[in-house]
């Protein structure tokens, strides 16, 4: 089952990789994008399309990024809140070898 799935995952990526590829030999015209104040950047389309999804991404994940960060604040505060409360064993003296109480001893009669 799991060749099978890694199968199925390489043919997906193949069939993604490939989809990309041609999308990219085909749109290799020339296209213009306009800036402002009369400014514009000619290239083929395949790049433009490839830089403003990067951007996007780069957009999105800066988005995110606060998001991260409180949330590994308060998972951070929360086990420290967490780890003050619950109680120490390390450092208690374990009664290994400890002599029983004569209620504990067993009286072989």
């Amino acid at each position: 089952m799991k060749q099978f799935l890694k199968l199925l995952q390489w043919t997906l990526n193949a069939a993604v990789f490939f989809t990309l590829f041609a999308f990219a030999l085909n749109n290799q015209h020339e296209a213009k994008v306009y800036f402002f104040f009369g400014t514009q950047w000619r290239s083929p389309m395949v790049l433009i399309v490839l830089i403003a999804f990067a951007m996007g991404m780069i957009v999105g994940v800066l988005g995110m990024v606060p998001r991260w960060w409180r949330q590994k604040q308060a998972a951070n505060t929360a086990q420290a809140a967490q780890a003050s409360q619950t109680p120490n064993t390390q450092n208690q003296p374990q009664n290994v070898g400890a002599v029983p109480t004569p209620s504990e001893a067993s009286h072989g009669t």
